[in-house]
């Protein structure tokens, strides 16, 4: 029998590209800054970010600059960057605008399609899961997915992209609550369940209802007011 021609031979497998080094500095800062490896109150200098990543100096500067215009730090020439702590004034305009958005949401939401439902029990059992394990960063974030997704169907994209803007401050400030907190992780985790009920049973006031007990009650854990 004649012999089985050979196998063609496989491409070459493309070497992984590494980020731009600027990039991974801006991302490793603003990681450590969002689940408070860098709290607020920490200066950061651009020798030891630069070890920390492995990068020269040059791509640190660019990194810090382009976090300073998001808020969350403060350039201090020749000495560094100190971590911005979340001011009294944040939380509140956090607050107030996440009532504004995920209340109309809520109530938007309301009759819930089936791809929604899905979507959210996911994120819950998936939130559930992150919170046994003790992983707040992935908890906040996780906790983050759930709200969006209800503001996603909504229907306004304006008001969607207005809420994907307070992301950064809404990580920060939940790892903060978490950490301070711990008891707050399953209460996050059963009024979640509570607004999915609510959704799923059509009741659009009482998702709405829900969502304001929701923020209102993060708002006097950030600020201290724990009662």
């Amino acid at each position: 029998m004649p012999a089985a021609p050979p196998a063609p031979a496989k491409p070459p497998t493309a070497p992984v590209k590494r980020p731009p080094a600027a990039e991974r500095v801006y991302t490793h800062i603003k990681e450590a800054v969002l689940d408070r490896r860098y709290e607020g109150g920490t200066l950061l200098t651009e020798g030891d970010l630069a070890d920390a990543v492995g990068v020269s100096r040059t791509p640190v500067r660019e990194a810090l600059l382009r976090l300073e215009v998001e808020g969350l730090i403060k350039l201090y020439p020749k000495k560094g960057a100190l971590v911005l702590a979340v001011s009294a004034q944040e939380i509140k305009d956090v607050v107030e605008t996440r009532l504004l958005v995920e209340e109309f949401a809520a109530r938007r939401a309301v009759p819930a399609t089936p791809q929604l439902v899905a979507r959210l029990e996911q994120l819950l059992e998936e939130q559930r899961q992150l919170a046994e394990a003790g992983d707040l960063a992935a908890v906040a974030v996780k906790d983050r997915c759930f709200h969006a997704e209800i503001v996603k169907h909504a229907g306004n994209e304006i008001l969607s992209r207005l809420y994907d803007q307070l992301r950064d401050r809404q990580l920060r400030m939940g790892v903060a609550v978490m950490e301070a907190h711990p008891g707050r992780i399953e209460a996050n985790v059963t009024e979640h369940g509570e607004l999915l009920d609510a959704i799923r049973a059509g009741d659009a006031e009482g998702a709405a209802l829900v969502v304001r007990r929701h923020v209102v009650r993060v708002r006097e854990l950030v600020r201290g007011e724990d009662r």
